[in-house]
C-alpha cells in the first residue's frame, strides 16, 4: 500500500480516536525518576554529572513543531539555526553541527544535515516519546560530532516490551493558524506470545507562515510538508529483546532567501570575482533583482532506514547486561529549482554500536563497547560544491562510575580511527581521542554539586576538508582545506542542583577552551555573498544556563530560566551566529482536568558579532497553554490551544544563516486533541 493512502488512513483513525493522552509529567505532577536512555548506565538525570534535560510528557506533546530545532528552542541552553518552516537543527551552548550529533536511541540519523542548514534533520517530531539533551562530558561516549552536545531521540518504533491486554496506541491531530498547519499522527503496538508489532503513521502539511512587520504577510518559501511510516517488529523475552525496523519519510519544503544573484561568482586567490567584477568595484556594479520574486526553491527529501534494537540482561557471569544499536539509511533529497532538479545529495550509510555493562566490581560499575559506522556522501549538480567521499569511523569507549557515600566519581574514554577518501582529493586519516572526568558531591538531602572535565577531540568533515564551490544557501563561495588537523577542546563544567522539595533548580557554568577550532573564515565579501576557507584557531566558549522552580501549591509553580554563552577567537574577534542571552519566566498551573501555563521571554540584543555580521534586535516572546483532560470515546483524551509570539513581535534569529531575510514565526495558536487507547 503507498504510503499517501496509509496517512489518509490514518487520518481518518485519528479523527476518531483523537489525541495522545496527558502524559502525568506536565505542571503540577508529581514526577518519578527520568532514566536517562542515552547513559550506557541507565542512570536518571539527577545521577549524572553533567547537565542533561530530558523533555517528554506534556511538555513535549505542546512544544512540537515541524522541525526539531524549532521543537527544542527556549530549553535553557537550546536554540536553533532556523531556516524558515522546513528545516533547523539543535544549536547547544552556541554550537551546532557538525559539533552537535543528533542520535536516534544511540544511533546516528545519517543525513544531511550536518552539511547545510537548509537541510532538514531527517527525525518527525511528532513520533517521539521523548528527547535527551546531553551537554559536556556526558555527550563524550558519542564521539567528536558531539564536541558540543548530543541530542538523543527517542522513539517507540521497536517494542521493548508487550503491551497490556494485547494492544496499545496513540493518536493526535492539530491545526496552526499562522501557517495553516494541518497535522496528524497515529501509532500502535499489538502482541501475541513472545512477538510485539509496531506501526506508526504521520503527516503534516503548513503553507508559507505569517510574519509581523515584513515587506509580505507571509515569509515566501516558508511552507513544508511531509508523511512517515514506519513498521517494527521486536521479540521480547523475561531478559530483553531483540527487534528490527524500518521507516519512511517523504517531505517537501521551501528555502526562503535563496537566489542566484551570485551564481557567477568565483575566487582568484583570496579574492571574490563576481559578474566579471572584483569586490573593489562592486559599488558601481547593478546587478538584476527580479529574480528575487521567483517562487522559491524546493526541497525533495525521501529517506528509507532500517534500525536494529536489541538488549539481554545477565547474558553470562560477569556481564550485567548486552546492549545493541544499529541504523542503515538510504538518504537522499533533490534541490528543485523553477521547477528542475538542480541539484541531488545522497547519503548511504550504517552505524552500529554494542555496549556491555560489566558485573560490579566492589563500588565500581561500568560498561565498555564498540561503534562502527561508515557515510558515502555525495552531490551532484549546480551546488555540488562537495565532491563524493567515503567516511569510515571506528572507535572503543569505556566508562566506569564509583560511588562512596555521598559521593558518586566517574571517568569516560573514547578513542576513535576516522578514514576519509572524496574523489580526486588527499585522503585524510585522524585518530581523535576522548577523555573525561567528573566528580559530584550529596552535600544534604536534595542538593548537589557537580564539577567535570573533558578533554574531547573531533575530526575534520568531508566538508571541511574538500569543499569548494558555490553554496547559494548561506551565500558562500566555500573552500575546504584537506590539510586540518584535529581540533581539541577542553572542558570544565560546574553544576549546583536543588532536586527536592518546594524549591528545586539546576544551574551550570562552563568554559570550553579550543585548540585549532575549525570555523569559516571570511576572506572577502560582495554585498551579501562571501568567499570563506576553512581555517583553525584558538577560541573558547564561556557560559551559563540553569532554571529555578518553586511550587506554591499543588498544582501551582513558577520558574525562573535563561542562558548566556560568550565565544570569540583567542586572538581577539567574535564567533559567528552565537545565540543572544536569554531571560525568562513561565507559571504553570494543573486543577483537576485543567492545566496550563504562560511564560514571557526576553531575547536580549545580540551586539558581540564576527567580522561581515550585524546586530541583532532583542525582542520578547510571550506563549501560553491551557489543556482540558476529558473522556473520549472511552479514552483518556486532551484538547489542548498552544499560542506563541502572542505579542506578534518580529523576531529575528540570530544563530540563523538567513537571519535578515527568514524572521521567525508571527503570531500562531496551535489546537491539538489527543487520545491513548
Amino acid at each position: 500500500m503507498q504510503l499517501r493512502t496509509i496517512l489518509l488512513a490514518a487520518a481518518g483513525l485519528s479523527a476518531l480516536a483523537g489525541a495522545a493522552a496527558a502524559d502525568q509529567s506536565g505542571p503540577g505532577f508529581e514526577v518519578g525518576e527520568v532514566i536517562v536512555a542515552g547513559d550506557p548506565l541507565g542512570r536518571s538525570g539527577k545521577d549524572v554529572a553533567s547537565n542533561v534535560a530530558v523533555v517528554r510528557g506534556d511538555e513535549l506533546d505542546h512544544r512540537r513543531q515541524s522541525t526539531l530545532g524549532d521543537t527544542l528552542t527556549g530549553l535553557p541552553g537550546v536554540n536553533a539555526d532556523t531556516f524558515g518552516g522546513g528545516a533547523s537543527r539543535p544549536v547547544i551552548r552556541g554550537q551546532t553541527a557538525p559539533r552537535v550529533k543528533v542520535l536516534t536511541d544511540g544511533a546516528a540519523l545519517l543525513d544531511a544535515s550536518e552539511v547545510s542548514p537548509d537541510h532538514a534533520v531527517s527525525g518527525e517530531p511528532l513520533l517521539l516519546e521523548g528527547v535527551e539533551i546531553l551537554r559536556g562530558p556526558s555527550a563524550l561516549l558519542y564521539g567528536g560530532g558531539a564536541i558540543g552536545g548530543a541530542v538523543n531521540l527517542i522513539d517507540r518504533k521497536i517494542p521493548t516490551r508487550l503491551p497490556d491486554d494485547g494492544f496499545e496506541g496513540e493518536a493526535e491531530v492539530r491545526l496552526g493558524s499562522a501557517d495553516n498547519e494541518r497535522a496528524g499522527v497515529i501509532g500502535a503496538t499489538g502482541g501475541a506470545g513472545n512477538l510485539a508489532i509496531r506501526l506508526e503513521l504521520a503527516g503534516r502539511k503548513a503553507d508559507d507562515y505569517e510574519v509581523p512587520d515584513w515587506s509580505e504577510k507571509t515569509l515566501d518559501g516558508s511552507f513544508s510538508q511531509g508523511r512517515t511510516a514506519t513498521l517494527g517488529l521486536s521479540w521480547v523475552g523475561s531478559r530483553g529483546y531483540l527487534g528490527a525496523a524500518y521507516t519512511e519519510q517523504r517531505s517537501k519544503y521551501g528555502l526562503p532567501g535563496h537566489n542566484h544573484e551570485y551564481e557567477g561568482c568565483h575566487p582568484h586567490g583570496s579574492t571574490l570575482h563576481c559578474g566579471g567584477h572584483s569586490h573593489d568595484d562592486h559599488d558601481d556594479h547593478e546587478h538584476d533583482h527580479d529574480h528575487e520574486h521567483e517562487d522559491a526553491p524546493i526541497v525533495d527529501l525521501a529517506s528509507k532506514r532500517f534500525d536494529l534494537r536489541g538488549e539481554i540482561e545477565a547474558p553470562f557471569a560477569g556481564v550485567e547486561r548486552i546492549r545493541l544499536r544499529g541504523g542503515y539509511t538510504d538518504y537522499a533529497h533533490d534541490e528543485i529549482d523553477e521547477g528542475t532538479v538542480a541539484t541531488t545529495f545522497t547519503n548511504k550509510g550504517y552505524d552500529a554500536r554494542i555496549e556491555a555493562q560489566h558485573a560490579p566490581i566492589g563500588a565500581l560499575r561500568g560498561v565498555f563497547g564498540v561503534q562502527t559506522s561508515r557515510s558515502d556522501f555525495a552531490a551532484v549538480g549546480a551546488e555540488s560544491f562537495i565532491p563524493k567521499s567515503r567516511t569510515a569511523n571506528t572507535a572503543i569507549f569505556l566508562l566506569e562510575e564509583y560511588v562512596a557515600g555521598d559521593w558518586r566519581f566517574e571517568g569516560a574514554l573514547r578513542q576513535e580511527w576516522q578514514d576519509m577518501r572524496a574523489f580526486g582529493r588527499p585522503d585524510a586519516d585522524h585518530q581523535p581521542f576522548s577523555a573525561s572526568a567528573a566528580a559530584s558531591w550529596s552535600f544534604a538531602p536534595g542538593y548537589q554539586v557537580s564539577l567535570a572535565i573533558a578533554r574531547s577531540q573531533r575530526a575534520p568533515s568531508a566538508q571541511e576538508l574538500y569543499a569548494r564551490g558555490v553554496h547559494l544557501a548561506t551565500n558562500t563561495y566555500e573552500i575546504g582545506d584537506a590539510a586540518l588537523d584535529v581540533e581539541t577542546a577542553k572542558s570544565v563544567e560546574l553544576t549546583l542542583k536543588k532536586t527536592d522539595g518546594a524549591t528545586t533548580f539546576t544551574a551550570s557554568a562552563y568554559r570550553y577552551a579550543y585548540d585549532g577550532y575549525i570555523y569559516a573564515d571570511t576572506l572577502d565579501q560582495f554585498e551579501d555573498f562571501r568567499l570563506i576557507r576553512y581555517s583553525q584557531a584558538d577560541a573558547t566558549f564561556t557560559g551559563l544556563e540553569g532554571e529555578l522552580r518553586h511550587q506554591f501549591a499543588p498544582g501551582l509553580s513558577a520558574t525562573v530560566f535563561g542562558d548566556y554563552v560568550r565565544a570569540k577567537f583567542d586572538n581577539g574577534g567574535d564567533l559567528p551566529r552565537i545565540p543572544a542571552g536569554r531571560l525568562g519566566l513561565r507559571g504553570d498551573f494543573a486543577r483537576g482536568d485543567w492545566s496550563g501555563g504562560a511564560e514571557y521571554v526576553r531575547v536580549f540584543e545580540q551586539e558581540k558579532i564576527a567580522a561581515f555580521e550585524t546586530r541583532t534586535p532583542g525582542y520578547d516572546m510571550v506563549n501560553a497553554t491551557l489543556a482540558y483532560d476529558l473522556a473520549l470515546g472511552g479514552f483518556d483524551s486532551q484538547v489542548f490551544v498552544r499560542g506563541t509570539n502572542l505579542l506578534d513581535e518580529k523576531a529575528l534569529n540570530h544563530a540563523s544563516f538567513i537571519t535578515n531575510v527568514a524572521p521567525l514565526r508571527g503570531r500562531n495558536f496551535t489546537l491539538g486533541l489527543r487520545t491513548r487507547f
